[in-house]
């Protein structure tokens, strides 16, 4: 969300939770009609005409409009708490977890031909992924078994 333009970005706006509400750097308020847009996962805030027009700041928060407006995702506060986890060890542990069962779910579907499942019902789809995942770690054990192991030398 950080402006390239010279504008003022969202970081500049503190947003009060309580009030759902922003404040901008001049202290006037931006509200919500409430209305969701983008598929049910976003919601304007608009500051109001008679604010923005004769601020002195305009030309930094809203040059080519008449009003700033704030789009914000309303799922943005797990994505605060995501954001202030981030760099922990614990996070970067997770991450690599993360990571590891991605690459398993992505040999699934482009090896193994899972992208769609052919089983109907939940069943028949439990069914078929317990037998891809066992035909995965079959060939996992298959790959460990035949690898030789270390040499180890013999001294004299």
């Amino acid at each position: 969300s950080e402006r390239q333009d010279g504008t003022f970005s969202r970081s500049d706006f503190s947003y009060d939770a309580e009030a759902d509400a922003y404040t901008c750097p001049e202290g006037k308020t931006l509200t919500t009609s409430g209305t969701v847009v983008n598929e049910g996962t976003t919601r304007l805030y608009r500051g109001s005409t008679f604010d923005c027009g004769p601020c002195h700041l305009k030309q930094q928060c809203c040059p080519n409009t008449p009003a700033r407006k704030i789009p914000r995702s309303i799922y943005e506060h797990a994505r605060e708490v995501a954001r202030s986890l981030r760099g922990t060890p614990a996070f970067e542990r997770s991450r690599q977890g993360r990571k590891r069962i991605e690459m398993l779910f992505a040999h699934l579907k482009r090896i193994l031909k899972m992208g769609r499942l052919r089983l109907r019902g939940p069943c028949g789809a439990q069914d078929e992924f317990l037998l891809a995942a066992t035909a995965q770690n079959l060939r996992k054990l298959a790959k460990q078994v035949t690898s030789p192991g270390p040499q180890m030398t013999q001294e004299a």
